[in-house]
Parts: structure tokens; C-alpha cells; sequence
């Protein structure tokens, strides 16, 4: 065996609190999850990063891709700078010897330094699943607990359905803890692995059984009830010193309890400094990466690393975060690497557009007509089916063309030429003998004082307008070839019956540094998305003229 640490290092409080990640085991259950060995090394690494104390590495034995997985590890593909690599699997199985069943040799085979066996609490399941009685399954425990304890291993016990069993049978539910410490497990970890008990309930459990034991517990939660978060909190409050969560509460069925959020309540809401000094400014960063390789989606409206954990929609929120931005985020967004942000919406006022302003790198004080201007602008416009919260860079230029055209103080300020301007545009659909069908786009634009003619192909009539509208411009725009979309989303709004349908349309770009989105909106899904395409271009030429 490797010599590894079987304690985290570098964390505040050492190895007298747990944070354990099982993202790579119990996440992976969630639908549409699917790793590889070489991504579960990746989310490793990225957890080691953060200081994460433990990482389930998976089921060795079980599932090819974990035996994979550790194998590379113990090669020395995985080089853990804090946190300590975990083994999961079963006890051994019922009247068989230990030494003798595969799976407990598969797990010492793994080469981790510390191993979680899962152990059924609840007498139920023994008997109708394992079908065997509370004897034999506490002997279970026993026997396969001292057998890697004699093997060098630091064990950890997950009671499985512990909370359900000790409802119904408190005595067997023990038995099986006792079992597991009585034979050298460091923690026995009480699971809410059906994800049905509320905060006050789970707490009050937690505590008994630790005044009744005097064990170390641990506690992991699924979270069927939208409680994995609180009931993780509340355990520890009730003296459980080891949390299991996965990363972006991924997990089967409704999830678990999600890292990022136990973290940021146990840091920030009641002063515990379970990462090493500094990791709290990462969560966001690592959060968003583990999705990316997870392939999901970041949730917006995650607590503390979403997008929109921290955005304000509302006026009289605006209205208070203009004077004071504590009176409306419960941290500071920085503390966990978020930011703040203002969305301008119909329902947002005047200190909204003012606080987006000063993000524009705009001085509001000097426009105030200007934005009173735009105020009205954007309510209007929004009723008609635009929606400026997820599309700054529209707002942006609306904003800088109202100034530009607003007298203010009797001065008014000389308006920014857009890098090119369009007279025409035309799309047609060729129906082939072969049977493709094949968008061709004509514009017609001016750009560097010329007026220029291009025709090209595409897939759609979306994508031959923007493949003709860059023909068109590249020899004029040395940067265009930096841009690209990275996401076009169609919505088409419902209205009333008898009414024409309007279809609004965001664009996502990016150069390879920043992403901006634009939106357009119209009756024609053509037009819409000419707007925003070409808003995300004029809204590029006027960065790259700011930055000359």
C-alpha cells in the first residue's frame, strides 16, 4: 500500500471536523451524470483545490470506471495536496468468511488510505433485503471493520437508513454503531438515505444518540424533502462533526445535500473555518467547473455560487443597495467569489439603472434625463416582449445611444458611430434536386465608409445571415474573427388569442475572455435574431474602440 495521509492536512480544524465529499459516488447517481475515470481524477482535483478533507473516490470492485479510477490514482495520477482519498463499499456478505469475499479484498486492492462501509440500521432491510437477522449483521460490521483496521485502514461506517430504522427499532439501529465502533471505526455516519426527515426532527435524533453513545457521528442527507441543507446544518449544531455532501448537491432522485451551501452556512452563518484559510473565495470558480464537467448546466439561483444568487430585480432592493449593498445580500458575494448584480427589468426604477451604469463604466450623475429616459424605455419595451435582465450588452447600448442623443445642461453628447450600419438584408430558401435545403443570406451594409455586398450559405436562415454579415465586415473589423456564439436561444411569447405570437431571441458571445448577450425581439424570428446578432457586434466594436 501507497502511504498516504489518512487525515486532511491544512484545514483549520485538522481532523476534528469533516467535510467529506461524495460527489464522485453518490452524485454520479444523478440522471444524465456519466463519468470517466479520467473526469472523476479531474472533479478530484478541482475538491482537492478547495480543500475539501475527503473525496469518496467511488466502488471499487463494483463498477469498472471506480477500479479504474483508483488504480490510475495509486499510479500517481492523483496527487492530493489536503484532501485524503476514500474507499467505498459493502460489509462483507452474510456467512462468508471476510478474507474470503471479493469485494472487501477489492477494496483494500483500491489502495486508499481510509475506506466507508455501507452497513444497514434499520432492521427492516436486514431482514427483508439482506435476509439475514441483526446478529449476523452486526457481525457483518464487525468482522469486516476489524479486518481493514488490521490492514492499516482508517474506517469510516455508513449507517444506511439509520434514522428510519431508529424510529422503528432504536435498539437494533445502536446495535449496528456499536458494532462498528466497538471494532475500531472512527465514525459512524447516520444517513437520511430516503431523504424524509425535517430539520428539528433529524436534531433532536442526532442527539440522543450521541448522549446515549458518546460516539462520533456523522451525518448524510438526501434531499427529498429540500432539506438535505438544514438537516445537515442542524446535525451539526445537534454535535455531529462530519458532513457528507456532493457537489452542487448532485445525487439521485432529488440530490444530497449540496457542498457549496453547507460550507457557506457552516463558514459565514456559524464561524466554523472548515477549508483551509482562503479556500471559501473559490467555491464559485469550483462549483461552475465541476458542472462543466459534469456536462449540466450551472443552476443560476444556487445558494452562494449561483449567477443569480446575489442579483437584484426588484426597485426598492436597488433602491436600499445604492445606498448601502449589505442591506439586501445577506455576505458580502466576494467572500465566496460571486458578485453582486442589478437586473433592469420593468419592475426595476431609477437606482437600478444607476447601479448598472456604474458597471457600464458610466457616470450617472452627469445623465439624469438620460436615464430617466431609458427607465421609461425599458418598461415600455418590456411590455412589448424585450427583456433586458439577461442581456447587458443591449442594455448598455440603448443606454450610451440615449445619451448620446439627450440634451443635458444644454450639451449634448456626441454620439459613438456603431461600426458599421445596415441598408439591407434578404434570406431565401433554395429547395436542391437532391433534397437539402440550403439558407442563402444577401446584406447590404456600410462599414469604413464603403458600402459592401455579401452573399453566403448556411445552415438555416440564422446562420447564413450571420456567415454573409461577417463576410461583409471582415476586412473591415480585424477583430471579428475573435467573436463567436457560444448560445442562441429562441423563446416565442405567448399573447393573447387573435394576436400575432413575437419571438424573442438571445445571443451569447464570446471572444475568449468575456461572454456579453444580447437580445432582439420581433413578430419575425429573422429579424429578431438580426437584432441581437448585430447587437453583439456593435456592442464588440464599441469595447475595442474604448480600449484604443
Amino acid at each position: 500500500m501507497t502511504s498516504r495521509p489518512a487525515a486532511p492536512t491544512n484545514t483549520p480544524l485538522g481532523d476534528s471536523f469533516h467535510v467529506y465529499d461524495t460527489t464522485l459516488r453518490d452524485g454520479a447517481q444523478r440522471e444524465a451524470i456519466s463519468y470517466s475515470a479520467t473526469d472523476k481524477l479531474a472533479v478530484a482535483r478541482l475538491l482537492d483545490t478547495l480543500g475539501v478533507g475527503f473525496i469518496e473516490g467511488g466502488w471499487p470492485g463494483a463498477l469498472p470506471k471506480d477500479t479504474e479510477f483508483f488504480a490510475r490514482a495509486a499510479a500517481g495520477e492523483l496527487e492530493l495536496r489536503t484532501s485524503v482519498l476514500v474507499a467505498f463499499g459493502s460489509t462483507r456478505r452474510a456467512k462468508v468468511k471476510v478474507e474470503e469475499d471479493p469485494q472487501v479484498a477489492a477494496l483494500l486492492a483500491a489502495q486508499a488510505p481510509v475506506i466507508t462501509l455501507v452497513a444497514k440500521s434499520d432492521r427492516r432491510h436486514v431482514e427483508r433485503a439482506l435476509r439475514t437477522d441483526v446478529a449476523e449483521n452486526c457481525a457483518m460490521v464487525a468482522d469486516t471493520v476489524r479486518y481493514l483496521v488490521d490492514h492499516g485502514r482508517r474506517v469510516f461506517v455508513d449507517a444506511e437508513h439509520f434514522f428510519d430504522g431508529y424510529a422503528y427499532d432504536p435498539d437494533c439501529a445502536l446495535r449496528v454503531l456499536e458494532s462498528a465502533v466497538d471494532s475500531g471505526a472512527d465514525v459512524v455516519v447516520l444517513c437520511d438515505t430516503n431523504g424524509g426527515q425535517l430539520p428539528l426532527q433529524l436534531a433532536d435524533t442526532v442527539s440522543e444518540v450521541i448522549a446515549r453513545t458518546g460516539f462520533r457521528v456523522g451525518i448524510h442527507c438526501q434531499d427529498d424533502t429540500s432539506c438535505a441543507v438544514a438537516n445537515t446544518v442542524a446535525a451539526v449544531q445537534a454535535g455531529a462533526t462530519h458532513v457528507q455532501c456532493t457537489a452542487n448537491g448532485y445525487g439521485e432522485r432529488a440530490g444530497n445535500a449540496d457542498l457549496f451551501a453547507v460550507v457557506g452556512n457552516l463558514v459565514t452563518k456559524l464561524g466554523m473555518p472548515v477549508l483551509p484559510h482562503d479556500s471559501l473565495t473559490e467555491l464559485t470558480r469550483v462549483s461552475h467547473a465541476l458542472a462543466e464537467i459534469a456536462n449540466l448546466a450551472p443552476d443560476a439561483h444556487q445558494a452562494y455560487v449561483g449567477a443569480s444568487a446575489f442579483a437584484h430585480k426588484a426597485g426598492l432592493h436597488a433602491s436600499a443597495i445604492k445606498v448601502d449593498p449589505e442591506l439586501y445580500n445577506h455576505i458580502d458575494p466576494a467572500i465566496v467569489g460571486n458578485d453582486m448584480r442589478v437586473l433592469v427589468t420593468e419592475m426595476a426604477g431609477r437606482a437600478s439603472l444607476e447601479l448598472k451604469a456604474r458597471e457600464f463604466g458610466i457616470d450617472p450623475a452627469g445623465h439624469p434625463q438620460a436615464l430617466g429616459n431609458v427607465v421609461r424605455k425599458v418598461k415600455e419595451l418590456e411590455a412589448r416582449g424585450w427583456s433586458f435582465e439577461a442581456a447587458d450588452a443591449s442594455l448598455e447600448l440603448l443606454l450610451r445611444k440615449e445619451i448620446s442623443s439627450t440634451e443635458e445642461g444644454g450639451v449634448t453628447v456626441e454620439a459613438d458611430e456603431p461600426p458599421f450600419t445596415l441598408e439591407s438584408y434578404r434570406v431565401v430558401l433554395d429547395h436542391r434536386s437532391d433534397g437539402e435545403i440550403v439558407s442563402e443570406a444577401t446584406v447590404k451594409v456600410h462599414v469604413g465608409g464603403e458600402r459592401v455586398i455579401a452573399t453566403a450559405e448556411g445552415i438555416g436562415p440564422v446562420h447564413a445571415l450571420d456567415a454573409a454579415l461577417r463576410k461583409a465586415l471582415r476586412p473591415a473589423l480585424s477583430w471579428l474573427d475573435t467573436v463567436e456564439l457560444a448560445d442562441y436561444k429562441v423563446r416565442i411569447l405567448t399573447e393573447d388569442p387573435g394576436t400575432d405570437a413575437v419571438t424573442r431571441v438571445l445571443v451569447e458571445s464570446t471572444d475568449g475572455e468575456r461572454e456579453w448577450t444580447t437580445v432582439g425581439v420581433h413578430g419575425n424570428i429573422v429579424e429578431a435574431s438580426w437584432l441581437a446578432l448585430c447587437d453583439a457586434l456593435v456592442h464588440k466594436g464599441m469595447r475595442e474602440r474604448s480600449a484604443v
